[in-house]
């Protein structure tokens, strides 16, 4: 591992040809975020946390194939989602919250903004977190679901898929303490009851002479981001030599990112790449395009503090004051304009 573990893969190669391989993918301006198999990961945890988190530590992004989420559950939220995007606007605002930040139902066209961006994105979309049983001590900082009359079958398909984007994300959160030479279940109690989202995303049929990208170039704000739907075309990452490099995964693959939390825990060692969702092709921008993200989050309560192990004379600690994820993300919110300061 990165900092320690032994790797399983040393058994079976070479230790040069594996370091050059490594160094190949980690110092290669040109290089493609590779693709890795989850699958994997049961019969070599420590090979698959290598590979996974090599591509993080080089991209801020890796593409993840057999990741578990059953096809039949996409499928039907992808029904679900153009279903409900497709209702008269009137209807959606109706599951606006005003002051809500955005954080449950329906945000409208326009709304949310890079930071430092000059123009609002062009996209609408929902938001599912957390379902609480009453009384739950968390339900101070994590408002209760909002669920809509129509499509039919809308909260089951969602907080089905809620959950299975959940367990995903722990099994891949698993190998980055691995490869951060931690206990594979350390974030476990982080993620606990964390602050999840999972957003469906529209961007909607845009004119043909449209100045600005879907998304503007940003970075996401929690753990890791999972995201189904990239290999419709637009999303790119800026690589280290300021190129964009367009990222397209085979079909069903997630594609899975450093969020800022992340990479202010582990000191920039794995970083926060920034990312955007371009306009097509001028005769593609009839079109709509849908996306579903996870936003994996800790509870709010949870201290983001250096890493020990992250800090080095080459190295040396960014952020000597922790912040707990829930004053952090009140922070980022503010930044990109779903809650007023």
């Amino acid at each position: 591992m990165l900092f320690g573990h032994q790797n399983l893969y040393l058994h079976r190669h070479h230790p040069f040809e594996i370091c050059q391989r490594r160094n190949e993918m980690l110092n290669n301006p040109t290089a493609e975020v590779p693709l890795v198999s989850l699958k994997t990961a049961g019969a070599d945890p420590d090979g698959f946390a290598q590979a996974f988190g090599d591509s993080f530590r080089r991209f801020g992004f890796a593409m993840v194939s057999d990741h578990g989420i059953p096809s039949d559950l996409i499928a039907r939220a992808w029904e679900k989602t153009e279903a409900f995007f497709a209702l008269p606007e009137a209807e959606k605002r109706r599951y606006f919250v005003e002051g809500g930040g955005g954080q449950r139902g329906y945000t409208p066209f326009k709304t949310e903004i890079a930071k430092g961006a000059t123009h609002v994105d062009l996209k609408e979309f929902w938001h599912v977190g957390r379902e609480l049983p009453e009384g739950h001590p968390s339900a101070a900082d994590m408002p209760a679901n909002i669920w809509p009359d129509q499509p039919e079958g809308f909260r089951d398909t969602f907080t089905t898929l809620y959950d299975a984007f959940e367990a995903t994300g722990a099994r891949l959160l698993s190998a980055i303490a691995r490869y951060l030479s931690l206990e594979p279940n350390w974030f476990d109690s982080a993620i606990r009851d964390g602050n999840s989202i999972l957003r469906l995303l529209h961007y909607p049929p845009i004119a043909e002479d449209a100045p600005n990208v879907r998304a503007g170039a940003h970075e996401d704000i929690n753990l890791i981001t999972l995201l189904l739907g990239a290999e419709e075309a637009g999303l790119e990452l800026l690589d280290r030599d300021g190129r964009w490099l367009a990222v397209k995964p085979p079909e069903g693959a997630l594609v899975v990112n450093v969020g800022d939390m992340l990479q202010r825990l582990t000191n920039h060692v794995l970083p926060s790449t920034t990312h955007r969702v371009v306009n097509p092709p001028a005769e593609r921008r009839g079109h709509s395009r849908y996306s579903m993200p996870f936003f994996l989050h800790p509870a709010s309560d949870f201290l983001i503090k250096t890493l020990p192990s992250c800090e080095s004379a080459e190295n040396p600690n960014r952020y000597p004051e922790p912040i707990t994820a829930g004053d952090y993300l009140h922070e980022r919110l503010v930044e990109i304009g779903l809650i007023k300061a």
